[in-house]
């Protein structure tokens, strides 16, 4: 039985208390958000997680990071290091992208040393081994995906992303946009090749009732993958994304009416002015559904600084509502990222998250800051550097910047507001 199924009967679940007491919430009305679709909770009956997390409404905002191998790098060593790294920066999630080397083995491994909620996309799998058995993506059938689907859950992953919503229907307006970046999702493009090539519905769309099945027997959280998210600010709030989230809504629909938990996934490459109303909208057409956003980024012209741009995108579109924000790292569009970029996007996009938590009015996050303003007005440089995002980046650079034993920063030195302020009250 699903989180869900035992929410709408009224059972709060040992998971459900957790979560309650992570978040500082009511249980009862945790609880009572789940059996609306309004949270989730990834925990997939054969994980033991070590660190539970909840999804939605009324809970703070969670960051996941990709980690995974390519073709070009497939050390499983070095997908360690990079987990290791999310979880030093404390992301709430990671998700196995892997495309490179023994990808069921890459996957265990990764399990056995993660503490966190972890996905995948499983898609991936399915389009590696046809094109390692057979020729081309193209020669993925659909009892491939759905093994490919079946394996990913087998093996304890927490929430898988599916690409159910790119339909022939989406198809059509994809080509009469004419966009700059096509599609830029990298399971989306495999589906829309398929489709294009077989001439044939997307076998995700047509089989959505054995993949609802499949979840609800493991309680994998389906993330419902953005195939048409923009890849560019030009192709932003398009004919195709709008009908693929039109798509997406009434498959939540139906993954609630299966008692099975869902997500929906939003883009992608957006400009400031729209992130609100792309929020908005999925949040209407989903039924309030948690919105898990990548970014958004919300300028194309900073490869390098791409965990700045869409840190920008995420704190705003976290302010407008969407749930949880898939990072992005320096390296984006660029390579595959090494565990310091990991370890960057992490911090990056939990800054956003924190930043959207206080416009939410999450009572820990106002919580945190004001700490933090406390310990800032004393001058109290080590417990500044144990309630900062990240301790030993502040410690290294103060330590770098300012002379040893002194109570101030090399910014002011003796000109210091706070200590001008202390030497004017004890005269």
């Amino acid at each position: 039985m699903t989180q869900l199924k035992q929410a709408r009967l009224n059972k709060i679940t040992p998971e459900m208390k957790l979560v309650a007491q992570l978040e500082d919430c009511d249980a009862e009305t945790l609880r009572s958000n789940i059996a609306e679709g309004k949270v989730v909770i990834p925990r997939n009956k054969k994980h033991t997680l070590k660190k539970i997390c909840g999804i939605g409404s009324g809970l703070r905002t969670k960051v996941n990071a990709n980690i995974g191998t390519s073709t070009d790098y497939h050390s499983v060593d070095e997908e360690l290091k990079k987990l290791r790294a999310a979880e030093e920066a404390q992301a709430d999630a990671v998700m196995d992208l892997s495309t490179g080397g023994d990808l069921r083995a890459i996957r265990r491994k990764i399990m056995e040393n993660c503490s966190i909620t972890i996905g995948s996309v499983p898609i991936y799998e399915a389009a590696v081994d046809a094109v390692k058995h057979k020729h081309s993506v193209r020669d993925m059938t659909a009892k491939s995906m759905l093994d490919a689907i079946k394996r990913h859950c087998e093996d304890g992953i927490d929430f898988i992303t599916v690409h159910c919503g790119a339909t022939r229907g989406v198809l059509k307006h994809l080509i009469d946009d004419k966009r700059i970046c096509g599609v830029v999702s990298r399971g989306g493009s495999f589906l829309v090749d398929w489709m294009s090539f077989h001439n044939k519905e997307n076998p995700l769309y047509e089989k959505y009732d054995e993949i609802l099945s499949i979840a609800y027997e493991y309680d994998v959280t389906l993330s419902l993958g953005d195939a048409l998210r923009p890849g560019a600010l030009a192709d932003a709030f398009d004919r195709a994304q709008v009908y693929e989230l039109n798509v997406l809504a009434e498959l939540t629909q139906r993954a609630w009416d299966a008692d099975v938990q869902v997500i929906v996934e939003g883009p992608g490459h957006v400009p400031i002015n729209q992130i609100q109303s792309q929020v908005q909208m999925q949040k209407e057409l989903c039924k309030g559904a948690p919105f898990y956003v990548l970014g958004p980024i919300v300028t194309d012209i900073a490869p390098g600084y791409d965990h700045i741009t869409s840190a920008i995108g995420g704190a705003i579109a976290a302010s407008a509502g969407a749930d949880f924000l898939c990072y992005v790292t320096p390296t984006e569009h660029l390579s595959l990222p090494k565990p310091d970029d990991v370890h960057d996007g992490v911090i990056a996009t939990r800054i956003a998250a924190h930043a959207a938590d206080i416009a939410k009015g999450i009572k820990s996050a106002w919580e945190w800051d004001r700490t933090m303003s406390q310990l800032r007005r004393k001058r109290d440089w080590e417990g500044q550097f144990s309630t900062c995002i990240d301790p030993s980046h502040a410690r290294k650079i103060r330590e770098k910047g300012t002379p040893q034993n002194v109570d101030v920063c090399s910014m002011c030195a003796e000109f210091c507001v706070f200590k001008v302020a202390d030497e004017s009250n004890n005269n």
